[in-house]
């Protein structure tokens, strides 16, 4: 089981299989508005959502339920993953999503630079790379927030849940570029 990380206004808690995890996955990631923006389609029933907690969220060792630490409502989802492109080195990769009604508040800008910073003092890794749609422009801003750097854009990288084929904004962070934000 991952470590709980805590920040000013939230909970970073491992995901469990419980009925709550899944109901209050359910809710937000059946939202329209929610998944199409990171290229996957919304939730069309509780049992998809326990099955990406089940076959994703729970088989990373680094990946939280966000929770509002005044409510302990789940309200997004955020993980450090395998950096395929940096086979051999210490790095990671950073995705997230967050519930409509939280969008503009800066609790993914929060709840990323929490993950940074436990990704290089615990994980001691070395860089931190985020590929974000060219189109998610929301997503864009939290790691430019976060002090991340562009690196460029890839054309027509990955295929979304409609068939369209999206461009990737790749970005990263070096760890003595982080330090120094310290």
């Amino acid at each position: 089981m991952g470590k709980t990380i805590e920040t000013e206004r939230l909970i970073l808690s491992p995901w469990t299989n419980s009925e709550e995890d899944v109901a209050e996955l359910f809710a937000y990631a059946k939202n329209p508005n929610v998944g199409p923006h990171a290229g996957w389609a919304p939730h069309k029933t509780i049992e998809e959502s326990r099955r990406i907690v089940e076959e994703i969220f729970l088989k990373e060792e680094n990946a939280w339920a966000i929770r509002d630490k005044a409510t302990g409502k789940i309200i997004g989802s955020i993980s450090l993953f395998e950096d395929t492109a940096r086979e051999g080195v210490a790095s990671r990769e950073i995705g997230y999503n967050l519930a409509e009604e939280c969008w503009g508040k800066g609790y993914m800008t929060e709840a990323a630079k929490a993950v940074i910073e436990f990704g290089f003092r615990e994980k001691d890794l070395v860089i931190i790379a985020v590929r974000t749609s060219a189109v998610n422009i929301r997503s864009q801003r939290v790691v430019e927030k976060c002090g991340f750097t562009y690196e460029g854009t890839l054309r027509k990288t990955y295929r979304i849940y409609d068939g369209t084929d999206r461009d990737s904004r790749f970005y990263s962070i070096l760890r003595e570029e982080w330090e120094k934000t310290l």
